[in-house]
């Protein structure tokens, strides 16, 4: 059987198909020399387990590596310091092929809970004495190490980490140790009584920063897909499919292999794609885009369930994506360092802005899905009229404008600026949503998003349309975003582009009219 695309679980090389890591490993392995301490903090389905099972493999000859995974420990194991040490021997003797005879025998004796006392401090006596005894150095790798973040017995086991990483150089302990999980252990939240505040506060204090980056790059990409063409011979374009991959993903690497493995084994059977050949194309990759969005799977459930979680995490996203408010790279803000650490933001030459096309594109459709949105007045009339906005296979984006600008007119015409400041694009975009669902695709250039212009682009049966959504600054303000536009028109070899205004003086003047600029024409439409 031939090598595949692989979203479940982490990638093995010898049967998926998955970018090289070796430079990864090289950094990660000069941290191990090094003797650092350090946390592998990434969001979820961030290629965490797979870096780590490759860097076990990496590290074999010349260490001891230990593989924990605390998901395999159950929740009563946290509940005191007899049955975490009882359940992490047994772990232990479960991974480890070989001990000296000595040190098998005391964590058997913890494991079976016969031992004088079993406790946090007989374990680490025991590890110490496994550490002078080993031929190799040990690391100590633990995956989900945050799944008894908000536990004392695990903080304890930390603070035993600590204390003997302190004194390393008097006496033997692990040459390293790796923690990985989404949540940063160096920052607890806790709450150890029912009438305590969560409070932060973490022994993990001696962790080394880890700066390894872990997003894919185009040439990441492409070496991916360089190996897939040579078993496979489909023609594609790798530079082109590599290069529409990270623009839809930003590397995020679940994503890039979901998109990889849509195309694979299910673009190719959809309707204009017989083969695999048709599949690894323009076409075939925003097709894959579209599946992508449209289904559930445990990331997007996990975002998701993020947001219900922490209430003021889905107001700064919101007021971002559709009033267009920057947010502030600000560290102690609880909300913003929520979004980074789940993989909602990221910093990008120090501005912090959505991860990728494909959560910005979730997240908009969550907003504009929750209770009580769809059966507004501006949804249900694009619903009943959709029919009309589509000839020829094709996107008639003039009369889209022409209608909305009635239907807005007609229903929140009388609104004051900071109406239109803060609704008016969501609107639209709930006015586009029953038109092109089912069929395109939307995203938002990033680059252009702030509380005064949003370029809009549309992908519907493989045609784009660019759509720059604004707030009407006077008319030297509305000539300079034409230019802009013309300018993104010919970033995208399009001749024809579109604006709408959102206007809140008392005199404008509402309606849809067409500007013919150089060789290209400007659809504009004032509400």
């Amino acid at each position: 059987m031939g090598k595949v695309f692989n979203t479940d679980g982490y990638c093995d090389p010898e049967i998926n198909y998955m970018v090289n890591l070796t430079e990864r490993l090289e950094e990660i392995r000069a941290m191990v020399d090094a003797e650092k301490y350090f946390v592998i903090n990434r969001a979820r389905q961030y290629g965490k387990t797979t870096i780590l099972t490759a860097l076990a493999d990496y590290l074999a000859e010349d260490y001891e590596v230990i593989s924990l995974d605390f998901q395999t420990i159950g929740s009563q194991a946290f509940e005191s310091e007899e049955s975490f040490a009882a359940a992490f021997s047994e772990e232990l003797l479960d991974l480890v092929h070989e001990f000296p005879e000595e040190i098998e025998e005391r964590l058997t004796a913890i494991a079976e809970k016969t031992a004088r006392t079993v406790s946090l401090q007989t374990l680490f006596k025991v590890l110490k004495a496994w550490c002078q005894k080993s031929e190799k150095r040990i690391v100590l790798m633990v995956d989900e190490v945050d799944t008894a973040a908000d536990n004392q017995v695990f903080l304890d086991f930390l603070a035993q980490l600590r204390a003997y990483y302190l004194r390393r150089r008097k006496m033997p302990t692990f040459q390293s140790v790796i923690l990985a999980g989404v949540y940063d252990i160096r920052s607890i939240r806790r709450k150890l009584r029912p009438d305590e505040e969560h409070r932060e506060n973490s022994p993990w204090n001696i962790a080394s920063d880890f700066l390894v980056k872990m997003s894919f790059s185009v040439e990441d990409i492409e070496g991916m897909l360089g190996e897939y063409e040579r078993d496979y011979h489909t023609g594609m374009d790798i530079r082109l499919i590599s290069s529409m991959i990270y623009e839809y993903t930003s590397g995020y690497p679940y994503l890039v292999s979901r998109l990889c493995k849509l195309m694979d084994e299910r673009i190719a059977d959809e309707k204009g794609f017989p083969d695999k050949s048709g599949a690894w194309t323009r076409e075939g990759c925003l097709g894959a885009v579209k599946m992508l969005l449209e289904e559930n799977n445990p990331l997007f459930d996990s975002m998701l369930g993020k947001l219900n979680q922490f209430p003021e995490l889905g107001d700064v996203i919101r007021h971002h994506l559709f009033e267009g408010q920057p947010v502030v790279n600000a560290v102690d803000h609880p909300a913003v360092r929520n979004a980074r650490m789940f993989g909602f933001l990221k910093e990008e030459n120090g501005n912090l802005k959505i991860a990728n096309r494909i959560f910005e594109t979730r997240l908009y459709n969550y907003f504009l899905t929750q209770p009580g949105a769809q059966k507004g007045a501006v949804y249900q009339l694009a619903t009943l009229e959709k029919n009309q906005f589509v000839r020829n296979g094709q996107l008639d984006v003039r009369r889209i404008l022409e209608k909305f600008v009635e239907h807005f007119d007609d229903i929140y015409g009388e609104q004051n600026q900071k109406f239109y400041e803060a609704d008016g694009r969501r609107y639209f975009l709930l006015y586009l949503k029953p038109i092109i669902n089912g069929v395109g695709n939307y995203y938002v250039e990033a680059q252009t998003r702030n509380q005064e212009r949003t370029d809009l682009i549309i992908d519907y049966c493989g045609i784009q349309y660019i759509i720059e959504l604004k707030v009407w600054r006077g008319n030297a303000y509305n000539e300079r975003g034409e230019e802009q536009l013309m300018d993104y028109l010919d970033y995208y070899h399009l001749k024809k582009g579109y604006m709408l205004s959102f206007n809140f003086n008392k005199k404008k003047e509402t309606g849809v009219k067409e500007i013919v600029l150089g060789d290209k024409i400007l659809i504009e439409a004032v509400v």
